[in-house]
């Protein structure tokens, strides 16, 4: 009873921590040299790799304190195989000026929606896709129920589900709670004692990269945490052309919440699992298995027609 009334406290707590809405509309979105201008204006800073003779586009979307330099090797794979790829800063993270600051799920959401209208019209003739890794994965679910991502089909890397009900209710009541009393103290993460990836070598770049956030707030944790647990409960009414990718050695995500997470979307879904595959897919020493996955479903299943009863994304 005493834990219960603890939670409660902790729960009701949590209203105290809110984050700011999206602004209205005061610019149109646009691709501008390394930049692109989003929904309110602000600046996100863009990577491109470009394919000769592009056959479709990806909009890749990096996971949490991550950047988009986190796909140049994968993006230079697929442009070799005629995908070009956009992939931008998220804002509070990479070179973004409000790095290191959560900025709200709603926000993320109408960036990306702001940044797939800009590339839209860049590329009105061929198939564009939405791939999404961790947080990313995360945004872009969400994403999907909204109506307005007008994407042709997305691709899901080990998404950020492991939230809301999928979540132990003590972590959650706790970290309400301390978000409240303590939104800026940061953490490392260095206690989670949780591997990432099989890459080594991978794990020790991405330690001393200038662009990750490697102390991040507790506010930003709950962020994060809220974030999760939307997307799980979108999973349950997101409808379109998916593919899926989990790896059964994931130790971020627990791989049974992404099978669950899967096996709820409608539509025309694809799903790869691997058996050696960690969290950071794109990164792993099978990373080009999954690549090769990627760009395949791309050129061969991005024009192909929805299910009559699923809309457009």
């Amino acid at each position: 009873m005493r834990f219960l009334l603890i939670s409660l406290a902790c729960f009701l707590c949590s209203a105290c921590v809110s984050y700011p809405a999206p602004t209205a509309p005061t610019a149109t979105p646009a691709l501008v040299g390394e930049d692109i201008i989003s929904f309110d204006g602000t600046l996100l800073p863009i990577r491109t790799w470009h394919a000769d003779t592009p056959k479709a586009v990806i909009i890749a979307l990096h996971g949490m304190n991550d950047h988009a330099g986190m796909w140049r090797d994968a993006a230079q794979y697929w442009a070799g195989q005629g995908i070009s790829v956009y992939a931008y800063d998220q804002r509070g993270f990479g070179r973004t000026a409000s790095r290191g600051r959560w900025p709200g799920a709603a926000t993320l959401r109408e960036d990306l929606i702001a940044v797939s209208a800009a590339i839209r019209t860049s590329h009105p003739d061929i198939p564009i896709l939405v791939l999404g890794h961790s947080m990313g994965g995360g945004v872009v679910l969400t994403s999907m129920t909204t109506g307005k991502l007008g994407a042709d089909g997305v691709i899901l890397a080990a998404p950020a589900v492991w939230g809301g009900s999928q979540m132990p209710i003590f972590y959650r009541a706790s970290l309400n709670l301390a978000a409240m009393l303590a939104p800026g103290k940061t953490l490392t993460g260095e206690r989670a004692r949780r591997q990432a990836s099989d890459n080594i070598e991978a794990l020790r770049a991405m330690a001393v990269d200038p662009l990750m956030v490697r102390d991040t707030r507790l506010d930003a944790t709950l962020g994060v945490v809220r974030l999760m647990g939307e997307a799980w409960r979108a999973s349950e009414t997101a409808c379109g052309r998916v593919l899926f990718l989990a790896g059964d050695k994931d130790e971020i995500i627990p791989p049974k919440s992404l099978a669950r997470a899967a096996a709820r979307l409608s539509g025309d879904v694809t799903i790869h699992t691997y058996s050696d595959g960690w969290h950071l897919l794109f990164r792993d020493l099978q990373r080009k298995k999954v690549w090769a996955d990627v760009s395949d479903w791309a050129l061969n299943h991005a024009a192909d027609k929805l299910p009559p009863d699923c809309p457009k994304n």
